[in-house]
């Protein structure tokens, strides 16, 4: 029987990880997450389920039909589909999974349509029925019920999960894992308040739009009146963020899978739906993004010019730019340094931005710190209604230096978050790191945004003046003539 006894985070994290090594061996680690996140879920809604059944059980008095009632449950489990259905199977376990889960999706279409992704559950050469058994019976030791794991701690040990996978595979993991703290800090600027709307346009596993809920929260703010969306053409990526949101306890959400540039999926009736917060870390200098029919986009997204054909890094910006609310419309995204000053269409798009006058702040962090790439990125953020003190201006921020420096990786540390906050928060020069530049001045470099440009280093100018230097130059000469001297006189008596 499954311990009913309330789990500690660390706990958790360690029955998960442990779940990941079970696995290790006939299945690469880049594809863990394709089975392990769909049978955590898969474990928590059947235990919730038993524990709505026993509320509603005890409430009526024993009537088991009233228990089994749809209304009674968050989300509806058919006959043979629940986790203990499965933990009953010897032979073709994963034909029996894979059953269970399309029996639960199919009688909760509108939440949880396509929401355990396409693992091949029934490749025995990859999943023997032995080590699903295992691995099932390694699940089974817990119950994941509301009252033995809250929501938030599951989210945390789901956040845990993510970040683990990313740390084993190292490769690529920059396609479903924005580094904790770099995406804690795109929330502090983006700074979302109750009762908004925010949309991912590539949203991964969801951990921007939960970022957003982790803010409210810290304002002491209600997170449940945010309205998030997502998009992700990513099926596995998209899926795992569905997941997230639930297991979160996040209830308004809406998360889509398909290609955003492609065919952007949130609209209404005059074109693009607008969100009031905007948040992304799109795939760097995407190629084969779409841009033939980006000249003649429908919804009105080329309106500063056609990005070059192997690079999507100005699409994302124009898109996120064209999904903002015009009034409370603001946007933060994280992209390659070579977006700031790339000539060619990226520039023209670039000086159409500043025209708008859309830019508020370009902020460079440090490199190393996303996994997969040791490029040093950047930050853009943008809004539609900028403070007075920065209309016609642009708000230049140097935090390339605000790194703990690690043998493999760099990390953006909670003090370097909250230092490069308050210089954004600020608004005003500081040498070395912060300038305040008017669009003369960057209409002067021709619209080209590189930091360096504009927050110029002092050089500390540690030499001696000429006179301090022949100073010391002398006590140098009068103390190597003393040793000098010295060196004689033993040298005579040794010879003596």
């Amino acid at each position: 029987m499954p311990k009913e006894t309330e789990i500690t985070l660390s706990q958790l994290e360690q029955y998960l990880a442990k779940a990941a090594w079970i696995l290790k061996g006939p299945v690469d680690a880049s594809d863990f997450k394709v089975y392990i996140f769909p049978l955590l879920f898969f474990k928590r809604i059947s235990d919730v389920f038993d524990e709505e059944y026993k509320v509603a059980l005890e409430e009526s008095g024993g009537d088991e039909e009233y228990a089994n009632l749809e209304e009674m449950h968050r989300f509806s489990i058919p006959g043979g589909c629940h986790w203990e259905d499965v933990r009953t199977m010897t032979n073709d376990v994963g034909a029996k999974i894979a059953e269970a889960m399309r029996g639960i999706e199919s009688a909760n279409p509108d939440q949880l349509r396509n929401i355990f992704g396409d693992a091949e559950w029934s490749n025995k050469s990859k999943l023997s029925d032995a080590l699903l058994i295992n691995l099932i019976e390694h699940f089974s030791q817990y119950n994941l019920s509301n009252s033995n794991v809250a929501p938030d701690m599951l989210g945390q040990a789901y956040e845990y999960l993510i970040k683990h996978f990313a740390d084993l595979t190292n490769k690529k993991a920059g396609e479903f894992y924005t580094p904790r703290a770099v995406v804690h800090l795109l929330g502090m600027l983006l700074a979302p308040k109750e009762n908004e709307s925010v949309y991912d346009p590539a949203c991964g596993t969801g951990g921007m739009l939960l970022e957003c809920t982790e803010q409210v929260k810290a304002k002491g703010g209600e997170y449940r009146t945010l309205r998030l969306y997502g998009q992700e053409k990513n099926l596995t990526s998209s899926s795992i963020a569905r997941m997230n949101m639930f297991l979160h306890g996040v209830e308004t959400f809406s998360i889509v899978k398909e290609d955003t540039l492609r065919k952007p999926m949130f609209l209404d009736a005059d074109g693009l739906r607008k969100f009031d917060c905007v948040i992304a870390n799109p795939p760097f200098s995407l190629k084969e993004w779409g841009v033939e029919q980006w000249a003649s986009d429908p919804y009105g997204r080329n309106f500063a010019g056609t990005p070059p054909k192997g690079n999507a890094d100005m699409a994302w910006v124009q898109h996120m730019v064209a999904s903002m609310k015009e009034k409370t419309g603001r946007m933060v995204v994280v992209l390659p340094h070579g977006a700031l000053f790339r000539k060619g269409a990226e520039g023209r798009i670039r000086k159409k931005l500043l025209e708008m006058d859309l830019l508020e702040a370009v902020i460079g962090i440090g490199p190393n710190i996303f996994y997969g790439t040791p490029l040093a990125p950047c930050i853009l953020v943008c809004k539609h209604d900028k403070p007075a003190g920065l209309k016609n201006k642009v708000l230049f921020i140097d935090a390339s230096d605000q790194i703990r420096t690690g043998r493999a990786q760099n990390y953006l540390e909670e003090e370097h978050t909250d230092r490069i906050y308050n210089w954004y928060d600020a608004c005003e020069d500081v040498e070395n790191y912060v300038k305040l530049a008017s669009m003369e001045e960057i209409a002067e470099n021709d619209h080209n945004l590189n930091i360096p440009l504009y927050v110029e280093k002092v050089i500390e100018d540690d030499l001696p003046t000429v006179a301090e230097a022949l100073s010391e130059l002398k006590v140098a000469w009068g103390e190597a003539q003393k040793a000098e001297a010295r060196f004689r006189e033993l040298l005579e008596g040794f010879i003596s």
